[in-house]
């Protein structure tokens, strides 16, 4: 059959009709082979979310157009390359399915779909893939695709044979060259994005990943190639953004009220207690020690942009300030490059691998030349592994008596815990600890079982270094808060299973699934410094302006970012990356009046003028 004339390598010596032909059959099948890649490529989009979502797709034929047409690119792009129809399906096939397929496990896994910027990230991601044990056993969908492209392969490679010269490909690269360029333009084009491709049909318009899968995976995957910079706001004018700061005088932090700041922020840590309609837990078991600590404290939400994953997103907010985050590659402003210069000892510690988001690096360009990681401290403390916050904690306190013992300066301490980080086995219970009554499936009690003897523990924890600074003769202040909810089970299982309303087009749904709890503690000599009992509940707050708060308690201005920021927060308690607000003394919303409007227009041109710009004066 190889040898019909048409599954020849070339056409020479054929007459111009089957000549023609020829071409025809290799670039008619070559083009149908792209958009079953394309059409393949929307099969895997929306991961364990309903089938139906793909139906949703061709009721809005631009998502498809803008789904298929980078495809086609990339396979006449690696037409053009290799000369040879199989190995340009084969190439185009791997990045194209590969992606799709990376983008389908992370929403089964972490319910977070694969943006451009992950590709930076991807050692971290395989890392963690490792330590987390995920099952990637392949399903009958990854099975069905793996199918498809094999039986694609050799197909092109049996019967589609036409191989372009040197000259003919160059032109066709020329080609596939000029074409990328209006089709990125188009990806990239926010209006097309959020505006004419609006498919709402069967997802939740105020969850980010489901807006994000709505779309399909190829497109929203090349409109996010620009969303891991900081870009300038509509109208952005650096003459105005600094005006806007220049308001403001940089005052220095008086002595008296120098105190030592100990931030931990605990993984997945939430208080589960504070879901409504949940039963059969023991959540006193759980909780009886976090709630202890909560009386003699000031707490409160912290509301967060991320859900299950993405613990960098809060620890960077809650550290700069800044409500949107990107890839850091140079020293940006933050409240510790502050501290420091304000004679602050500042340092750190998370007890994982110190590439994990190139925390290595980016932890010194946001003003902690000193963190202690698990390649430099803790690897020799805890030989099982990564460490736990039986020996995390102590360290921390350890590294503060350092400290108070040799230079005796003001001290900034910013850690990050990993104790709490999933998956939960949903096979055993890792602690022995019970709180479900059995009425959840085993999987289930296993998840809640492992989460909330993980709590329990650093809720222990916790206690046991508090007591320790309680002692202390200094002035020590405590912000202790979690990072995200945690993950409960492939596609969120356990939160269904237990009734959790993770709706976010509801309020209440909104805040179990973005907000965590914060709680800021003073030891006694701290409370007579400051003249502050560091009790009560506090406002509802986002984590970019948790030291706004906190400032606010400890009687500090600030530079001009913290000074110009509390005015915001004071308009806009709650600004998260997600379109939701909260204004003053209001609840919770999607549409800002003029006021509220005109905060966030002022919040996001300073935000982009302090972030860009390093230490200005």
């Amino acid at each position: 059959m190889r040898r019909f004339w048409l599954f020849q390598n070339a056409p020479e010596g054929l007459p111009k009709r089957r000549q023609a032909l020829f071409w025809l059959w290799n670039g008619g099948v070559l083009l149908l082979a792209g958009l079953c890649l394309g059409l393949l490529s929307l099969f895997f989009a929306y991961g364990d979310y309903p089938d139906t979502l793909m139906k949703t797709y061709f009721r809005h034929p631009l998502i498809v157009v803008l789904n298929l047409v980078p495809v086609l690119l990339a396979l006449l792009t690696a037409y053009g390359l290799f000369g040879r129809p199989w190995l340009a399906f084969l190439s185009a096939d791997l990045v194209v399915w590969g992606l799709s397929l990376g983008n389908y496990y992370k929403l089964r896994f972490r319910d977070d779909p694969l943006m451009f910027q992950d590709l930076k990230n991807i050692r971290d991601a395989a890392g963690i893939t490792l330590e987390a044990n995920y099952d990637l056993t392949p399903d009958k969908r990854v099975w069905f695709g793996l199918l498809c492209l094999l039986f694609g392969t050799a197909f092109l490679l049996c019967l589609v044979r036409g191989t372009l010269r040197k000259k003919p490909r160059l032109a066709v690269l020329l080609l596939a060259a000029v074409l990328w360029i209006p089709v990125l333009k188009v990806c990239a084009d926010d209006d097309i994005y959020k505006n004419k491709t609006q498919n709402f049909d069967l997802i939740n318009r105020w969850s980010s990943t489901q807006v994000y899968l709505s779309k399909g995976f190829v497109y929203p995957f090349l409109h996010s190639v620009g969303e891991g910079r900081l870009k300038p706001p509509e109208g952005y004018r650096t003459a105005e953004a600094r005006a806007l700061l220049d308001q403001y005088t940089p005052q220095n932090i008086p002595e008296e009220r120098k105190v030592d700041l100990i931030f931990l922020q605990l993984e997945a840590f939430s208080d589960f207690s504070r879901l409504g309609g949940v039963e059969g837990i023991d959540f006193e078991k759980a909780y009886g020690t976090y709630h202890a600590l909560e009386a003699e404290s000031y707490t409160g939400n912290l509301v967060t942009n991320i859900f299950a994953g993405g613990t960098i997103n809060t620890e960077r907010a809650v550290l700069t300030g800044y409500a949107d985050q990107w890839n850091y590659r140079e020293n940006t402003n933050s409240y510790a490059w502050y501290l420091g210069d304000q004679g602050y000892a500042v340092e750190g510690s998370h007890p994982s691998y110190d590439w994990f988001y190139n925390r290595k690096n980016v932890n010194r360009y946001l003003g902690l030349p000193t963190y202690y990681f698990y390649e430099n401290r803790y690897q020799d403390l805890w030989s099982q592994g990564l460490a736990p916050d039986s020996v995390l904690l102590p360290e921390i306190f350890r590294l503060y008596e350092a400290n108070r013992d040799g230079e005796g300066r003001p001290y900034f301490s910013f850690n990050v815990t990993y104790q709490g980080h999933g998956p939960y086995s949903t096979e055993e219970v890792w602690r022995g600890e019970h709180f479900t009554d059995g009425r959840y499936s085993p999987e289930t009690a296993n998840i809640v079982d492992n989460y909330l003897g993980s709590v329990m523990d650093t809720a222990e924890q916790l206690r046991l270094l508090m007591d320790r600074f309680r002692a202390e003769e200094r002035p020590v202040v405590l912000a202790v808060f979690g990072d995200h909810q945690p993950w409960l089970g492939d596609g969120n299982s356990a939160y269904h299973e237990l009734g959790v309303n993770l709706d976010t087009a509801t309020e209440e749904g909104f805040y179990h699934y973005y907000s965590t709890r914060y709680l800021l503690w003073a030891n006694d000599a701290a409370k007579q410094a400051l003249g502050n009992a560091f009790t009560g509940e506090g406002p509802d707050v986002s984590s970019c302006f948790l030291m706004n708060l906190l400032y606010d308690l400890l009687g500090w201005q600030g530079g001009r970012w913290a000074q110009a920021t509390a005015e915001i927060w004071r308009e806009l308690s709650v600004l998260t990356t997600v379109g939701r607000y909260v204004q003053a003394g209001g609840q919770l919303t999607g549409t800002l009046d003029e006021s509220g409007q005109a905060a966030l227009e002022r919040y996001r041109k300073m935000e982009y003028f302090y972030g860009t710009n390093f230490q200005y004066d």
